[in-house]
């Protein structure tokens, strides 16, 4: 299996455009900049790698997590993962500083330890997680 996505720029860093697309269409000519990347915190003028990262970070995670509770014996009625990525500024350009996932979980039946052990290995065995080890990965997991 192999998922492509294909970027697009024109002009310098600072004030240069591009766009991003990926294979599947979710992102048809996406607009990014240095400002939608490092200056709109409000991410509403374009997308961002770092946006992305989160994105496929919480997706994968999340959907890790569901496989490891089906085995387990559980259900879960709601998985919802916010994968904030930190970027840090320095002399030598940005930097990716830390990952945190943030779980809100809703399983029926499941002890909070099986659910902090399922969520732990979930962090670790997902392939974005292994894809990001550089990175300090933080998981914060609520059981409601």
């Amino acid at each position: 299996m192999k998922r492509t996505a294909t970027a697009q720029w024109r002009g310098d860093g600072m004030t240069g455009t591009g766009t991003l697309t990926t294979q599947s269409g979710a992102f048809k000519a996406q607009p990014y900049s240095f400002k939608t990347r490092f200056g709109d915190e409000e991410g509403k003028a374009g997308t961002n790698p770092e946006e992305l990262i989160a994105a496929a970070h919480s997706g994968c995670f999340t959907m890790a997590l569901s496989f490891a509770l089906a085995k387990a014996g559980f259900t879960a009625e709601l998985l919802e993962t916010e994968a904030v990525v930190e970027v840090t500024p320095s002399e030598a350009g940005f930097s990716i500083t830390g990952i945190t996932l943030k779980l809100k979980a809703n399983i029926p039946g499941v002890s909070p330890e099986q659910f902090q052990e399922l969520a732990a290995g979930a962090k670790a065995g997902c392939p974005i997680s292994k894809a990001l080890a550089a990175v300090p990965i933080t998981l914060e997991a609520e059981l409601a």
